[in-house]
C-alpha cells in the first residue's frame, strides 16, 4: 500500500469533512461525526480529521490507484469549497 498525507488549511475542516463523507456515502462505505471520517472506495481508503485550522487526510491505496484516490478527493474537496480559496497540501 502506498500512503499519502495531506492537508488543507481551512477554519471550516469540520463543514468539508461532513460534505465529502457525506456524498461518498451514496456510493461507498463512509463512516464520520464532527472531526473524524472515513472513506472506504473500492480502490483505497481515505481517513479525515477535523482540526481547528485545518483538515487532515490520510489516503492509502494500491501503487496503481494512489494518485486516483488523491485526484478524487481533490476534486471534491475544492468543489465543496468553492466559496474560499482553498489550498490542498499533498506529502
Amino acid at each position: 500500500m502506498t500512503h499519502r498525507h495531506g492537508y488543507a488549511p481551512t477554519a471550516h475542516a469540520s463543514l468539508y469533512l461532513k460534505k465529502l463523507c457525506r456524498h461518498f456515502s451514496h456510493k461507498v462505505d463512509t463512516e464520520f461525526d464532527d472531526s473524524r471520517g472515513i472513506i472506504r472506495f473500492p480502490f483505497g481508503t481515505c481517513e479525515l480529521d477535523a482540526q481547528p485550522e485545518a483538515l487532515h487526510l490520510h489516503c492509502q491505496a494500491g501503487e496503481d490507484n494512489v494518485e486516483k484516490l488523491q485526484s478524487v478527493i481533490d476534486s471534491h474537496l475544492l468543489r465543496f469549497a468553492s466559496k474560499e480559496t482553498l489550498t490542498l497540501v499533498w506529502q
